[in-house]
């Protein structure tokens, strides 16, 4: 049989299809979050069902996950994406303990327990400054595609010093320091180093290793470097990164199939 975990989240719908018996990822998609949450999610699932030849009365359980969880009609389940996550990070790393979880516009640091099980995990999803949102911001700013990001990052010689705590503050700074002559790649540095700065700051000093990034942000280059330095912390990136929260829901649509119990949420 086939389960699907549907992540729901604040700028993307991501899909993840898994053979029930052997946990394979049959097929994963993504797609821009828009207006008609529901049809985007059907449409993606449709099409990676379709797209892999699958017939449709073999996806028998779909959980889903993330901001807009509650939202996906064709889910038999909602269950939290810290959950999912946990779930979706310790199956690509079963020795993981802390997770980084960076995306458009909230991060996360959640700590998980020898078992895998969520520890506690704290959350910032009221300031931009830490999330993928900043990224975007500068790209804009600098007139650039956010996938360039990371090239301009590794082409800083000083990354430029971003004080300000807000985003729209922070972009009037950038304003400021193209005009007083510094680069773009010094820039995009800084703005990076600024992100995991704050994430290191919300993680406080209870940092247990294995710590695995993960999070449409992850997909950045030089994120991940910005991370270790801030944190002071080893760091290795998910297989899949934007992925592993629509897995952890698939993970968990397989265990409902199943008849295993399923955390709450």
């Amino acid at each position: 049989m086939i389960c699907a975990g549907i992540d729901a989240g604040s700028r993307t719908i991501k899909v993840v299809l898994l053979e029930d018996e052997g946990l394979e990822v049959l097929a994963a998609g993504v797609v821009d979050q828009g207006v008609e949450q529901d049809a985007l999610a059907l449409r993606l699932l449709d099409r990676l069902v379709a797209e892999n030849a699958i017939r449709r009365d073999r996806l028998r359980a779909v959980v889903a996950t993330g901001y807009g969880r509650k939202l996906i009609d064709a889910a038999h389940e909602t269950i939290t994406e810290i959950t999912c996550q946990a779930w979706g990070v310790r199956h690509r790393v079963p020795e993981a303990r802390t997770i980084v979880d960076i995306g458009g516009q909230d991060s996360k640091l959640v700590r998980l327990g020898p078992d895998g099980a969520v520890a506690d995990f704290v959350m910032n999803d009221r300031c931009a400054a830490g999330t993928g949102r900043f990224l975007e911001v500068v790209a804009t700013r600098l007139g650039v595609k956010l996938a360039e990001l990371g090239r301009l990052a590794a082409e800083s010689r000083l990354p430029a010093v971003i004080s300000s705590m807000c985003v729209v503050f922070a972009e009037t700074e950038i304003i400021g320091l193209l005009a007083s002559g510094s680069t773009p790649p010094d820039i995009v540095a800084g703005v990076q180093a600024s992100i995991a700065t704050r994430v290191a700051a919300m993680a406080g000093r209870n940092v247990t290793e294995p710590v695995v990034f993960t999070g449409g942000v992850a997909l950045v280059p030089g994120m991940d470097a910005a991370l270790r330095t801030a944190l002071g912390k080893p760091l290795s990136i998910a297989l899949d990164p934007q992925m592993t929260a629509a897995l952890g829901a698939a993970i968990l649509a397989s265990r409902r199939l199943k008849g295993q119990d399923t955390p709450a949420g």
